[in-house]
């Protein structure tokens, strides 16, 4: 019987993402990969089929990992497209021969055979040096993540399109700000939308409840106060998640993630309680077709003037890889945000992404 296998279960933000790129790095760093196993799936290959990924990146070696918003690309040595990876909701990478970790504590299963289920492919990777060897999988088992090929991964689609990392380059309070209050959209739809931010899905409703931020409270009606807060609390609740690698039973006791599971179920856990000492009630609520949970005497809705038809915008999607389950009503840049916000509008984006990237070269410990 093959020895347990680290599992990354990765369900979409920074931090998860950060996670998985620590243990490739540690992993596949400066080995050649001999080998790519792979099967066939039209969906989950975006763009190329699994016969032309695993020829355009054998025999070459990896030499780095980068990651930006929710997706990551291997750089390897030579002339040739790099793999750009984005894991989706049910996405998973697999060390073989490792302890299993799982970013959300779930029931265990029994150590499965080597390949692993719903596996897409496995690196085969070997040190030139040392001949040490190793393997890497990437699996999906809703088919919801994507691999791509890309020449220039900063540069092109998906990340190029991508808005923010709040690990990378939040944006100065005095942008943030712009970039809020140009919305009509309620908040929880905004931070869904990875082309205003990001990485930041699965921690939204975190961020609005220590911020203290109804979810469907729109844009254009909070206060400079609260805008503040939400942009603190963005960049305290992601670097958080970072720094304990994005295990959650690492995360904080007074966080929301630690109670909103029980919705419908009967739980162990310690209920959540107000800074009074009280019991904390936490409802839940739909925003942009997904379940917000939030604290009711914490998080209130105030009383907000109408929106006028005429500066309503047409809605998009709140995915850039088209895999999305729910649809958000944040409408799409335009050039008078531009005007606002010169340094992430469309035509420099990439230059700040490949800024970012640089300055993440090392890894984050």
């Amino acid at each position: 019987m093959l020895p347990n296998s680290i599992k990354l279960i990765v369900d979409g933000n920074c931090s998860e993402v950060e996670r998985a790129v620590k243990h490739i790095r540690r992993i596949g760093l400066n080995k050649v990969i001999e080998r790519v196993e792979t099967t066939e799936d039209n969906i989950v290959y975006s763009e190329t089929t699994h016969e032309d990924f695993a020829n355009e990146i054998t025999g070459r070696m990896i030499t780095g990992v980068k990651r930006y918003g929710k997706s990551f690309f291997l750089e390897l040595e030579g002339k040739g497209k790099l793999p750009v990876l984005h894991f989706g909701m049910t996405g998973m990478l697999q060390v073989k021969g490792e302890k299993a970790m799982y970013y959300k504590e779930t029931p265990r299963s029994a150590p499965s055979d080597w390949p692993p289920r719903f596996m897409k492919f496995i690196l085969h990777l070997r040190d030139r040096s040392t001949q040490e060897t190793a393997e890497i999988a990437f699996m999906d088992a809703r088919r919801l993540g994507r691999i791509r090929l890309r020449d220039s991964p900063a540069t092109e689609a998906p990340i190029s399109e991508l808005g923010f990392d709040p690990i990378l380059c939040m944006p100065s309070l005095e942008v943030f700000e712009a970039l809020v209050k140009k919305r009509a959209c309620p908040m929880k739809a905004l931070l869904l939308d990875q082309s205003f931010s990001a990485g930041v899905v699965i921690f939204e409703d975190e961020i609005l409840y220590h911020a203290r931020v109804h979810p469907k409270q729109r844009c254009n009606t909070l206060t400079t106060t609260q805008i503040g807060d939400l942009h603190r609390c963005t960049k305290f609740v992601c670097e958080t998640a970072v720094s304990v690698d994005a295990d959650d039973t690492k995360f904080p006791e007074d966080w929301l993630f630690k109670h909103r599971w029980g919705k419908g179920k009967k739980t162990k856990a310690e209920p959540l309680k107000l800074p009074s000492g009280q019991l904390a009630t936490i409802q839940w609520v739909t925003v942009g077709g997904r379940t917000s949970a939030y604290v009711a005497e914490l998080q209130q809705l105030s009383i907000q003037a109408p929106v006028p038809l005429s500066k309503q915008r047409p809605t998009h999607s709140s995915s850039l890889d088209g895999n999305s389950e729910s649809e958000s009503d944040l409408p799409a840049l335009t050039d008078s945000d531009s005007e606002i916000l010169p340094s992430l509008s469309k035509k420099r984006v990439s230059i700040i992404i490949i800024h970012s990237l640089m300055q993440s070269s090392k890894p984050i410990s």
